[in-house]
């Protein structure tokens, strides 16, 4: 099952200083419970703070790796940054461009700057089946879709019979949007490949919660 761990450092309390020294904590603790993905979403951030937010978090994640399986890291929309701090990867958008134009800009922009990068790991935020199609199709390596459970203040949640539909197209299906322990299963034999969120991790001991998981 392919845990991703979702970020927004706005949901802890305190300065904005606080809420960053904790959110590394957090992508911490993530690292050494056996996280697969870490999606940095502060979508507030200017790109320059986000660089240097970006930075951190890959410096956590070099220091507590435990072993070959450490998270990777996602940034949110933004190629340049993920490019600038060596991410493992980029999370788009439905709207955003294409995980095919995106590759081809990456290993353009790997060769202006005369450096050897990674392939990068591309997700996609889908909200119907026929923008999970579109994002098999243009290569992305995996696909999150949601909302699937009720959320307050959010779009009407797609509910398991779409989440059923998605899992059939030709790539890997993350549930997110109102996950909970209790409702995982239900996701799972949905035909889901793992799921994705926020509160589920940033407001429990990660550690707890996969092991519930990957029981």
């Amino acid at each position: 099952m392919i845990l991703c761990y979702i970020t927004d450092r706005n949901q802890f309390p305190g300065s904005e200083s606080a809420r960053r020294k904790r959110l590394l904590q957090k992508i911490a603790e993530a690292a050494r419970a056996g996280v697969d993905y870490i999606q940095l979403r502060e979508k507030d951030l200017p790109a320059r703070e986000l660089e240097l937010l970006a930075r951190e978090a890959m410096r956590v994640l070099l220091e507590t790796r435990a072993s070959r399986l450490a998270p990777r890291l996602l940034i949110n929309s933004r190629a340049d940054v993920a490019l600038a701090t060596r991410a493992h990867g980029i999370h788009l958008r439905s709207d955003d461009i294409s995980p095919r134009d995106l590759r081809a800009l990456w290993a353009r922009a790997s060769r202006n700057q005369k450096r050897k990068t990674r392939n990068p790991v591309i997700s996609v935020s889908c909200h119907t089946v026929d923008e999970v199609a579109r994002a098999a199709a243009a290569r992305a390596d995996f696909a999150l879709f949601g909302p699937v459970f009720e959320k307050s203040g959010v779009a009407t949640p797609r509910g398991l019979d779409l989440l059923r539909r998605a899992c059939h197209q030709r790539i890997p299906v993350l549930a997110l949007g109102g996950v909970t322990l209790e409702n995982v299963p239900l996701c799972l034999d949905a035909g889901a490949t793992g799921i994705a969120a926020i509160r589920l991790f940033q407001q429990d001991d990660i550690a707890s919660v996969v092991r519930r998981l990957r029981m």
